[in-house]
């Protein structure tokens, strides 16, 4: 399969009250690549992925996401081909949302059911998603019943629920016990092998919740890359000490990265 460009970043910055917070930034994402992002707190991880989510606009530079350049088209209809899932967008969700519509109703890129139909396809593709990421008994479950793992997984298979070509998750193994993050991250690693899945763009402050698949990565600090490239190349105990400002031993072991001080 030819790689095709999902998103091209060239010279954007965002600038805040005077203040410049992310950039300037220039990086290109092809189908079937799989990023992490990490950085220390501050480092401008959220605002990078907002960009990317079509959900902040460049205050300079351009920003193409699936040939289409941020800020000269409809937003509304970009965002719909963008799968996110994000602490932001699972805060909005009702608490007595049923999970089963929580994933159903990103069908119409909406969040909470009120009298739209679904056929039968869609309604198959909820389910299918619960069942990849282990949460399918859980459908007719309120959402705030949920523990913060099965809400994560919920999340994931929301975000993917209209087939998107990009797929942005922000720190989808945040707050969960080692159990809960190892079973997450095995569940999106075998999703990632099918060369049909999306290209994809993990936020994370931890090493460890680097999934195995993973082909690129990018190092923040200060708003700007201070390295990026394919992941073995990037992430390295030189590369990680340098910006995380502290000696850090990192390690690779069964495809899987880690890291002590």
């Amino acid at each position: 399969m030819t790689s095709q460009t999902v998103l091209t970043l060239d010279g954007v910055s965002v600038i805040r009250d005077g203040k410049q917070i992310l950039g300037p930034i220039s990086f290109r994402i092809a189908t079937g690549e799989r990023w992490v992002v990490l950085g220390p707190n501050g480092a401008g991880k959220s605002t990078l992925l907002g960009v990317l989510a079509a959900r902040i606009f460049p205050s300079k530079g351009s920003a193409i996401l699936l040939d289409q350049q941020v800020g000269r088209i409809d937003v509304s209809e970009l965002r719909t081909r963008i799968g996110l899932a994000s602490p932001s967008l699972e805060a909005m969700i009702e608490s007595d949302e049923l999970v089963r519509d929580v994933v159903l109703t990103a069908a119409y890129a909406i969040i909470g059911r009120w009298n739209e139909n679904y056929d039968l396809w869609d309604e198959s593709r909820a389910v299918a998603l619960l069942t990849t990421f282990g949460v399918r008994e859980l459908g007719d479950r309120r959402y705030s019943t949920l523990s913060s793992g099965e809400k994560k997984r919920v999340m994931i298979a929301r975000a993917l629920m209209a087939d998107p070509e990009l797929l942005l998750l922000d720190e989808p193994a945040a707050g969960l016990d080692v159990g809960g993050r190892e079973d997450l991250l095995h569940r999106f690693a075998q999703f990632s092998n099918d060369p049909s899945s999306p290209a994809s763009v993990l936020v994370t402050h931890h090493i460890e919740e680097i999934p195995i698949g993973t082909t690129h990565a990018i190092l923040l600090k200060d708003g700007k890359i201070a390295v990026s490239g394919p992941v073995d190349s990037v992430i390295t105990t030189e590369h990680v000490s340098a910006v995380f400002g502290l000696p850090i031993q990192v390690s690779h072991e069964s495809s899987r990265f880690f890291a002590r001080a």
